[in-house]
């Protein structure tokens, strides 16, 4: 039956009342017989609710979903990264903990939606944004997660090509294609296409794939980590490379921007995470789910990849932030074999999952008449391609400072409105049947919340105005695009969501008044 919001549920609320079922503290809703709304401008297929009766993720399945996503290449260098700027081993990890501790606390509050509606992020979105307006975060988060499809994508091809290169020898080499080898061309393609064919077959194939996949990877890099210590000659080396920053003031210039860097790795997740908790059999079990995969698989990958990129740097000198050419130096085929597939089975793990799914339910909330979940995948495949991915991985300055830094600040700026709508104005009720219905509750001011684009505009201009560069080292002025506000891009996620959840809530509760 219809979800009742706090006014439904007064006298002269509209709709019938809602069915509740017991789940842990909170109500799970679905639509009643006769319900299911029809307006193809707003609704298809994958937008509905998930029925009660499929919606079954259990602890383990969102816990497994972490790990796999997780463990993958670019989070490994997001952390030996660290390495090569300068950070010790503790450093680094005390960075990722962090970060990751903090960015659960969002995840779990959006992500409470999905288990007592079945709805996903996009739909979600309307009840602060409006029918319309849900659009603009919508593309947002699918036009980062279609950059990060390409990222991971020329990723898992580039590691492909290095390691059968290094099987197979001279066949890396010949002609070069825009720039690049033309048998690099071909492992990026025929990658992109086993993802897009994966992801294909639906949501209950990538439960099941991530089940098996994530303590696979866990094994992976377990022998990663056993080889570079045996090459190291123990433990001990990868333990006493010193940091370079020291505890000080330099340390501290560099952990802060860091810091919001790891969150904004996960940022993007803490706003679509409804699209996977809209299947969990309760909130039980995305929260303990979340809970145990997240903050505890990032901090054991995270040490896992800073202990191999300082054996690294003991074993060869400098530090080899990125694992597959770490992986390349392998002496040993059955290594090489062993590490092609890890690197296959990581990728493919976090891409369809982190990267496919919330850009296919993005772009179906745009045109649901046109665009369906695969459709969308598809569109999701083939910007990724256009994004020129392998720019944003070049360095680790560009990748975790501007590429991360400018997302982060954009993506807080969304999460804060979200929170704020969803707990402090409407505390967590919801009309389910009005969130696809023109001319209902969410239709504001002609599919547009003024509340909520005001928030935005604000939160995301204090959040990356202030975006900066060293230079030669980015795109941004060295002074920061809005000189006055460079002092904040540094907390640049923090500060956007704080700034959109504060006027956000003061904006609603005016209206309300007025």
């Amino acid at each position: 039956m219809n979800g009742a919001s706090a006014e439904g549920n007064r006298p002269g609320g509209s709709g019938p009342l809602r069915d509740r079922i017991p789940d842990g503290g909170g109500d799970r809703v679905e639509l009643g017989p006769g319900e299911t709304p029809s307006d193809g401008r707003f609704v298809n297929a994958d937008l509905l609710p998930v029925p009660v009766a499929r919606r079954r993720w259990t602890t383990y399945n969102f816990a497994a979903l972490w790990v796999g996503m997780a463990h993958n290449i670019p989070s490994w260098m997001l952390a030996s990264g660290l390495i090569a700027l300068g950070m010790d081993w503790r450093q680094a990890v005390l960075t990722i903990a962090a970060a990751n501790l903090i960015v659960l606390v969002p995840m779990l509050l959006t992500g409470h939606a999905g288990p007592k509606y079945g709805i996903p992020f996009p739909v979600l979105a309307r009840a602060s944004f409006g029918l319309r307006g849900a659009n603009l975060p919508a593309l947002i988060r699918a036009g980062v997660a279609c950059a990060w499809f390409g990222i991971q994508t020329w990723i898992g091809g580039s590691g492909i090509f290095v390691l059968l290169g290094t099987l197979f020898g001279g066949w890396t080499g010949g002609r070069h294609i825009a720039g690049q080898p033309w048998a690099l061309w071909v492992c990026f393609l025929l990658f992109w296409a086993l993802e897009l064919a994966i992801i294909h077959r639906g949501m209950e194939t990538l439960r099941r794939f991530e089940n098996w996949a994530a303590p696979f990877v866990i094994v992976g890099a377990l022998v990663l980590l056993g080889w570079i210590a045996a090459k190291a000659g123990g433990l001990g080396p990868l333990l006493d490379q010193p940091s370079r920053l020291g505890w000080g003031a330099d340390f501290w210039q560099v952990f802060f921007p860091a810091l919001m860097g790891m969150i904004a790795f996960w940022a993007t997740l803490s706003l679509n995470i409804p699209d996977f908790t809209r299947f969990g059999a309760g909130q039980r079990a995305q929260v303990y789910g979340q809970s145990l995969g997240l903050p505890t698989t990032m901090t054991l990958f995270a040490l896992l990849s800073v202990l191999v990129t300082s054996g690294s740097q003991a074993v060869y000198g400098a530090p080899v932030w990125d694992p597959v050419q770490l992986a390349a130096k392998a002496d040993s085929v059955f290594g090489l074999l062993f590490a092609l597939v890890t690197v296959l089975v990581a990728t493919i793990s976090v891409n369809i999952a982190a990267n496919v799914v919330s850009p296919a339910y993005d772009l179906a909330n745009l045109a649901p008449r046109h665009i369906d979940f695969r459709r969308g995948a598809l569109i999701t495949g083939v910007v990724g391609v256009l994004c020129m991915p392998w720019k944003l991985t070049s360095t680790p300055e560009l990748y975790i400072f501007t590429w991360l830094g400018l997302v982060g600040g954009l993506l807080g700026t969304v999460a804060g409105i979200l929170i704020a709508d969803y707990w402090l104005v409407r505390r967590t009720r919801l009309e389910l049947a009005e969130l696809y219905r023109r001319d209902g509750r969410y239709w504001y001011r002609g599919g547009w919340n003024p509340a909520a684009l005001a928030a935005f505009a604000l939160g995301g201009v204090l959040a990356v105005g202030g975006s900066h560069s060293a230079p030669g080292k980015g795109p941004f002025p060295e002074q920061g695009l809005i000189p006055f506000l460079k002092p904040l891009a540094d907390y640049g996620w923090a500060v956007g969501l704080a700034a959109s959840l504060l006027l956000y809530v003061l904006l609603m509760r005016r209206r309300a008044e007025g």
